[in-house]
């Protein structure tokens, strides 16, 4: 067993490398674009800074229906848009578009609701001194919900790696692909049991981390 592990270490090295890199670019995309995303939902609802029920209902119908297809549909239908951004459909970097789709409006909805967990009180007293929408937005709903946007970082990116798991089945790379090159279709119980220990330990560092920020950042 442990002449097996030795054999394939390198292999493994590079999976979890090309893991860790499909994670991190599909997060900060879901970032960079989630984050707006989950404002907007936010302060577009009614009684809210910037309401607005057209927006509101376009962003809620785009989100959901998005969120509501099973990734493994969505890897395969994102191909073509796959091939256009990256030249190719496989390996970690194409995995990484998909990954991005997946991630922005699930990443949305929990901004969303890390915002919707503020007290109503403070932004009317935000309102009644004068502040302005740009201001609240800035100086009162992003540091309020920051412990919330800091775990629903944590969970985005934990999510991330159950999928770019799954992107292995399309030569995706990764942990995922190692797996089950390695390990399903060759019937070694020794490599997939290794993987999945190898990402209990992962999931389990990123939650440490994760609730170790959130309580940094918790101002309270």
């Amino acid at each position: 067993m442990l002449d097996s592990i030795l054999n394939i270490l390198p292999d493994l090295n590079k999976a979890f490398f090309e893991t860790l890199y499909m994670v991190a670019i599909s997060l900060g995309v879901s970032l960079v674009v989630g984050l707006p995303l989950g404002i907007i939902l936010f302060i577009t609802d009614k009684g809210l800074l910037f309401e607005n029920a057209w927006i509101k209902q376009i962003a809620g119908i785009l989100v959901n229906l998005i969120r509501s297809v099973p990734f493994i549909i969505l890897l395969v239908a994102l191909l073509p848009l796959t091939q256009l951004i990256t030249g190719t459909t496989i390996g970690p970097t194409a995995a990484s578009v998909s990954l991005s789709v997946a991630a922005i409006p699930f990443f949305a909805r929990l901004v969303e609701t890390s915002l919707r967990e503020i007290d109503k009180g403070v932004i009317e007293a935000a309102v009644a001194v004068g502040a302005t929408p740009w201001m609240i937005i800035r100086e009162v709903l992003l540091p309020e919900a920051k412990p919330g946007i800091v775990q629903a970082i944590t969970v985005t990116a934990i999510s991330l790696l159950g999928y770019s798991a799954m992107a292995g089945i399309v030569g995706g790379g990764g942990i995922g692909d190692f797996a089950i090159r390695f390990g399903y279709y060759r019937y070694d119980n020794t490599i997939m049991l290794t993987t999945v220990i190898l990402l209990i330990v992962i999931v389990q560092l990123m939650q440490v981390i994760g609730d170790g920020a959130a309580k940094a950042v918790n101002k309270r």
